[in-house]
């Protein structure tokens, strides 16, 4: 509920709204803003991979987003093509603000559903350590690089493998799966995927 609460606060235009958080019969309930389009994920599935122009719009307007809410002292925790909804004019739109943390800590894990997002999880929260506005970054790169190429930055059998792979393994550079990416944009994406979160932006 406070979490709830302390993300209704935001106000910015590549955030879904959030307008009421109230509660019935003892389940909690948020009442959002209504998108009209579709996430990420289904946009990126339906064209293999975007053209680099469309990928960094995209991205502008997510860092947007995660900007304002920083500076509200909000991280999402939970960034992936999942949460991004892109509106029939192609404005973006993230969902899910710090509803991810209020998640965690009031469910139990259970076994094989660890981590939902673990494609692209920064590597402090596939340690278990506390995340701060860094690791938010390392996911946007995580999304970019998915935008970009067609495929996540890591794949594995198992959501351990993946996050062990987010923690040890260099990433495929994006121009040796597409030599048309631009040289600035692939350096973008290794800053945003370093290992360290003092090296990332």
């Amino acid at each position: 509920k406070q979490e709830a609460q302390a993300v209704s606060r935001l106000s910015h235009p590549n955030i879904v709204s959030v307008y009421d958080v109230g509660q019935e019969d003892g389940t909690y309930y948020i009442v959002m803003e209504y998108i009209d389009g579709q996430t990420l994920k289904e946009m990126i599935k339906e064209k293999g991979k975007l053209s680099p122009e469309k990928a960094i719009d995209l991205t502008s307007q997510i860092c947007s987003a995660l900007e304002h809410a920083h500076e509200n002292n909000i991280i999402h925790r939970d960034i992936k093509p999942h949460n991004i909804l892109i509106t029939s004019r192609g404005k973006v739109k993230v969902a899910d603000f710090g509803i991810a943390r209020a998640a965690a800590e009031t469910t139990v894990t259970h076994p094989g559903k660890i981590m939902g997002s673990v494609h692209y999880l920064s590597p402090e929260q596939a340690r278990g350590e506390v995340v701060g506005i860094s690791s938010d970054l390392y996911s946007a790169g995580a999304v970019l690089y998915e935008m970009l190429t067609g495929r996540v930055p890591f794949e594995g059998e198992s959501p351990i493998s993946v996050a062990l792979k987010h923690l040890q393994d260099p990433i495929i550079p994006p121009r040796e799966l597409d030599p048309t990416i631009p040289e600035p944009v692939e350096q973008v994406i290794f800053r945003a995927l370093n290992k360290d979160p003092k090296k990332r932006f």
